[in-house]
């Protein structure tokens, strides 16, 4: 390790860093610069005449050494302006209470069935999705979208914003059309698994019955349950007769009112089996109190590590040069050398 990356690890230690800090090294040209000058004047006159010189044009020799001065001031601060210096307080554990939570979201194209009027179900579910993840503010938050498959679309984090876009982008015909629900439940509770936390809760939101995938749903729930994930699932959709998209005409999709199926029983028996539940949402207001049921979750207290923001500092050195030069300036004004 060189010198220089001792000053800045010993600096990083007392939580002051450099964005750029190899913009430091500038620094050094002023010591160069400075026997450069001096031995340029010991090579223009002998060293016995540089006594005789300051006493006969004192103030002269004074005003140069204070330009010089307020140069080497400028171009050290402009030197560590340029580094980008900040300051950083320790950072510090903190016990927080959240937990994991993997969000399961149906993107079939039976989501867009219109019996949630004004909106279709997607829109509603979305709302009240984005909802729920503003709550739980100290929780690690992931997605799975499925259909006739599933995909991770947000890994296990606590950027949720990022979740919330992901939420905003889902759309049908992103995944092959389906419902495969023993396969969402698999991926979801596999990103628990591998998360490692002590509370793991998986939320199913889905409008339909098992129909394709290759990992029978009961079966994905027991594996989940052994892995201590329990899954809340949310059945959204009325009962009855509802308009559903069955295909796309010249002015966009087209819609039948056909009977809404959804496997309230097999829901069930998948949340039980995992000390869950399962809740019906028939329409925008019962969902909404759904989420606010889960939100009410139980929680675990964990340590989490919390690193303060930065504050930068590049302002203060870059003062130092502008004053630094306007005093130059001014020397050079009061000299009478200015044009």
């Amino acid at each position: 390790m060189t010198a220089f990356d001792t000053l800045t690890a010993r600096l990083g230690d007392l939580g002051i860093g450099f964005g750029a800090p190899w913009a430091l090294l500038a620094l050094l040209v002023l010591p160069l610069l400075a026997w450069w000058r001096r031995r340029r004047v010991v090579r223009a006159l002998p060293a016995a005449f540089l006594p005789t010189l300051r006493a006969a044009a004192p103030r002269r020799v004074d005003v140069q050494r204070w330009l010089r001065r307020l140069r080497a001031v400028a171009l050290a601060a402009l030197a560590v302006a340029l580094a980008w210096p900040y300051a950083r307080a320790a950072a510090r554990a903190e016990l927080r209470q959240g937990i994991d939570i993997v969000l399961a979201f149906d993107i079939s194209s039976s989501m867009l069935a219109e019996d949630f009027q004004p909106q279709n179900r997607l829109e509603v579910a979305r709302t009240q999705i984005k909802e729920f993840i503003r709550k739980r503010a100290d929780d690690r938050l992931g997605l799975v979208a499925f259909a006739g498959e599933a995909l991770t679309q947000v890994p296990l984090t606590g950027d949720h914003a990022l979740v919330t876009t992901a939420v905003e982008n889902l759309q049908p015909g992103q995944l092959d059309d389906g419902t495969a629900i023993g396969t969402a439940i698999a991926t979801a509770a596999n990103r628990l698994r591998a998360a490692g936390g002590t509370s793991r809760v998986l939320v199913l939101l889905t409008d339909g019955v098992n129909n394709r995938g290759q990992v029978d749903p009961r079966t994905a729930a027991r594996a989940a349950a052994a892995f201590g994930v329990r899954i809340y699932a949310i059945g959204v959709g009325t009962e009855g007769m509802a308009p559903v998209p069955v295909g796309r005409g010249l002015f966009g999709l087209r819609y039948e009112t056909r009977p809404v199926e959804i496997d309230d029983k097999l829901l069930t028996e998948v949340a039980r089996s995992t000390g869950g539940r399962y809740f019906r949402a028939r329409d925008a207001q019962a969902l909404a109190r759904v989420t606010d049921e889960i939100d009410r979750l139980e929680r675990t207290t964990y340590r989490q590590r919390r690193t303060p923001p930065r504050s930068d500092w590049y302002l203060v050195p870059a003062a130092f040069a502008l004053v630094a030069l306007l005093g130059e300036v001014a020397l050079l004004w009061w000299r009478g050398t200015l044009p």
